[in-house]
């Protein structure tokens, strides 16, 4: 990976919920935004608890359509101060996770984009038991902006519920960058094993 004053390495991890809520392993906090920043009437919380027999960060919500909105989100920095984080040496991202048979989103963004609606997109189901979703930067589709995927400039990610009126049960059980050439990333979605159970605890 290459590595300047403004850019620094992706490591493995971004958040295995080892810190104390709502921080990340990384070091940057977890944010819950919806669409009220921009006059939508959209609803949600984010805690730390235990789903399913695992710690989790959970987000519960109500995705509402009106006065143009409908989105829910947990998002996070990808780097705790406002250096961009350089992935190019990973081949995309695993996110445990657990929820209500939805589909979600995760959204990446690099330094590169200057509206708040511009981000790279990607859905995944969440099944109502612990998996393992593999999302590759090379299938992260540009949402209103030209300009290619950058991983050099990585900034946020953000798993999001969005685009229709619906209930919102999202949990996070933890997030870190993948090779295809390591862990055996073979599928789009694996069956997460390992179990980590802590106490609930608010955020």
């Amino acid at each position: 990976m290459r590595w300047d004053g403004n850019t620094l390495p992706a490591t493995a991890i971004i958040d295995d919920l080892s810190r104390k809520p709502p921080v990340a392993t990384i070091g940057s906090a977890w944010k819950l935004v919806t669409d009220a920043v921009m006059g939508g009437v959209s609803q949600g919380v984010m805690a730390r608890e235990e789903v399913a027999g695992r710690c989790a960060i959970r987000v519960l919500g109500d995705v509402n359509l009106e006065n143009n909105g409908g989105f829910v989100q947990a998002s996070l920095d990808l780097s705790p101060t406002d250096h961009v984080v350089d992935a190019s040496g990973w081949d995309g991202i695993a996110i445990d996770v657990c929820g209500n048979g939805e589909v979600y989103n995760v959204h990446l963004r690099t330094d590169y984009l200057q509206r708040s609606w511009q981000s790279y997109r990607q859905d995944f189901t969440a099944y109502p038991d612990w998996r393992t979703v593999v999302l590759r930067f090379s299938a992260f589709a540009p949402y209103r902006t030209d300009i290619p995927l950058d991983t050099h400039r990585l900034k946020r990610v953000g798993l999001v519920a969005i685009g229709r009126a619906f209930r919102c049960d999202l949990a996070i059980g933890g997030l870190r960058y993948i090779r295809d050439d390591a862990h055996g990333c073979n599928h789009r979605e694996n069956i997460n094993r390992p179990k980590v159970v802590l106490r609930s605890q608010a955020i």
